[in-house]
């Protein structure tokens, strides 16, 4: 089925496994494809800024999609598909709808500077993947260094009817939910699906601005899960309390440059993939930092059980 912009829910952001010495691990996708289901994700996106997209050639990325796309049984996958032209970006988004995906997401490239800049490579972007692929904008200024305003975005979102969804990753981006919701209330932007990211930081607040969502990577997704179901529910404190044990862990991964090595370590260990390993250039995870996620894992356990995954260390006592 394709994205609307109806959806709502988590959407994990899905890394890519990679075997230690840098093969695709098809075995581990599987795996987190299976895993990501079983704890109840309604969609996966992959390829995204911590997929390493870019340091897969053409036809890996084509193959990565596929592998996902396939798998899922129920869950919506999204496949980015940002490239710096216009032929490889319709190439793996027409493979991938060919394959089954929901739609494809795009981010900017951070050259974009002007607002008619932005407008205009978006137009372009969404007639080269055509009008019948949906598509979601993904606004991440803090890793692309290209700032969409809320009227930007109102504006790229009227101009492209196959636009149904926002990635939201600004920060602070509070007042940028709202914002995006008053239009909708005048009746000058059109229904959008907002998704936010950043690794969950925000979360708690997001869903009280009115997102519909996450979409956004984290070792334990089924906390992004229940944080956006409680907060539907109505139920604040019970959903801030929840979000506040994993804080700490959830800030640890927001570290650039090896968050990512953090997150694939705890899933590694988790049973979901067989190695931790990025392709490279990429970070790896040191014997002190280990040791610090292990402490972090130990005090969530203390509210969530499903952070006890192995010896803890004084924290738990």
């Amino acid at each position: 089925m394709k994205l609307t912009a109806e959806a709502k829910g988590t959407f994990a952001i899905a890394p890519t496994p990679f075997h230690d010495d840098g093969r695709i691990d098809e075995r581990s996708i599987d795996r987190l494809t299976d895993f990501y289901e079983e704890v109840g994700c309604d969609g996966v996106t992959v390829l995204g800024i911590l997929g390493e997209a870019p340091k897969l050639d053409a036809t890996e990325a084509e193959q990565v999609a596929v592998r996902f796309v396939k798998r899922a049984k129920t869950m919506q996958v999204i496949v980015g598909v940002s490239a710096p032209g216009f032929a490889t970006m319709r190439s793996l988004a027409r493979a991938s709808m060919e394959a089954g995906a929901a739609g494809v997401m795009i981010a900017p490239p951070p050259s974009l500077r002007t607002d008619d800049q932005i407008v205009g490579y978006f137009k372009q972007a969404a007639e080269a993947i055509g009008p019948d692929v949906p598509w979601v904008l993904q606004d991440y200024p803090l890793t692309l260094s290209v700032v969409f305003t809320p009227a930007v975005i109102r504006k790229i979102v009227m101009d492209n009817p196959n636009c149904v969804m926002l990635k939201h990753e600004d920060w602070p981006g509070l007042e940028k939910i709202t914002t995006l919701r008053g239009f909708q209330k005048d009746g000058s932007l059109r229904p959008l699906s907002i998704l936010c990211g950043n690794g969950g930081t925000f979360l708690d607040f997001e869903m009280e601005r009115g997102a519909d969502g996450a979409m956004t990577g984290y070792a334990f997704p089924e906390l992004l899960i229940d944080v956006v179901n409680l907060s539907k529910a109505g139920k604040r404190d019970a959903a801030h309390d929840l979000f506040d044990a994993h804080l700490p862990l959830i800030r640890y991964e927001q570290q650039p440059g090896v968050g990512l090595t953090i997150r694939k370590y705890v899933l590694q260990k988790r049973g979901i993939i067989a190695s931790s390993a990025q392709r490279k250039p990429g970070a790896t995870i040191t014997a002190m930092a280990r040791a610090e996620v292990e402490y972090l894992l130990s005090r969530v356990a203390r509210v969530d059980k499903r952070a006890n995954l192995g010896p803890q260390s004084s924290a738990a006592g």
